[in-house]
């Protein structure tokens, strides 16, 4: 099993949901997140004085999935959140050891 994390636009999210329910993946999870990488953040003017906002809003999506499906959800997520701006994303992907659903007790695959 492969854990796919994705930094992507907020207002990308809907299109990278719907691309991933495309290629078959069910269930993620969204976290609002704030972070700069090579974007650096930007000036902002507010009641006549000018400040730099660091930490811009991004969104984290996390799947967890069979390795068959990794390449198609690496695929759908950059395709969708890709606006060929600077501040895109990006997609990081780990080993999961170990999945279990605590209602049932599955494990593996079958907790997925």
């Amino acid at each position: 099993m492969k854990k796919i994390e994705a930094i992507i636009k907020p207002f990308k999210l809907d299109e990278v949901k719907e691309a991933l329910q495309e290629v078959g993946i069910q269930g993620i999870t969204v976290t609002e997140a704030k972070g700069f990488g090579r974007q650096k953040g930007h000036a902002e003017l507010y009641r006549g004085a000018e400040y730099i906002v660091d930490f811009l809003p991004k969104v984290k999506i996390e799947i967890v999935i069979g390795e068959d499906l990794v390449e198609k959800a690496i695929d759908a997520i950059r395709r969708a959140a890709q606006t060929g701006r600077i501040g895109d994303g990006k997609i990081f992907v780990s080993n999961i050891e170990e999945a279990i659903r605590i209602r049932t007790g599955e494990s593996g695959l079958d907790a997925i």
